[in-house]
């Protein structure tokens, strides 16, 4: 069973950075792709980022791309999204998952693993 757990979250303002980290346990990390998903209250989950697995290619939602990084650390077992130029129509419970194959994909139903969430919160 893969755990993942996010941390980083929290609350900031409009400008401002957050760099959100997601550790996964077992040993073959690099071998999937990780992406990140976020949820406002009373919307759909939506796409934000991801990255394949060891070449590392990333594609970005339109509403994020120029201010959101997506990485990993496939020796520490970690994917990273580094947040810039917040915006309250950021805010959302952020979570990290990982697809079932090595490709970065947008579509959430072909990850099969899911952390608990951390919430952003940013203020205008």
């Amino acid at each position: 069973q893969v755990q993942l757990v996010e941390s980083g979250g929290g609350l900031v303002q409009a400008g401002d950075s957050l760099r959100l980290s997601c550790a996964a346990s077992g040993r073959t990390f690099s071998s999937y792709g990780m992406g990140w998903f976020r949820q406002a209250p009373g919307k759909e989950r939506e796409f934000v980022a991801a990255i394949s697995g060891s070449v590392g290619m990333t594609v970005y939602g339109d509403s994020v791309k120029g201010r959101f990084t997506i990485s990993r650390d496939n020796a520490k077992n970690t994917v990273y999204l580094q947040m810039n130029s917040l915006k309250p129509e950021d805010t959302a419970v952020y979570y990290c998952a990982r697809s079932t194959a090595v490709v970065a994909s947008k579509r959430s139903w072909e990850y099969n693993y899911w952390g608990q969430g951390t919430q952003v919160t940013v203020s205008s």
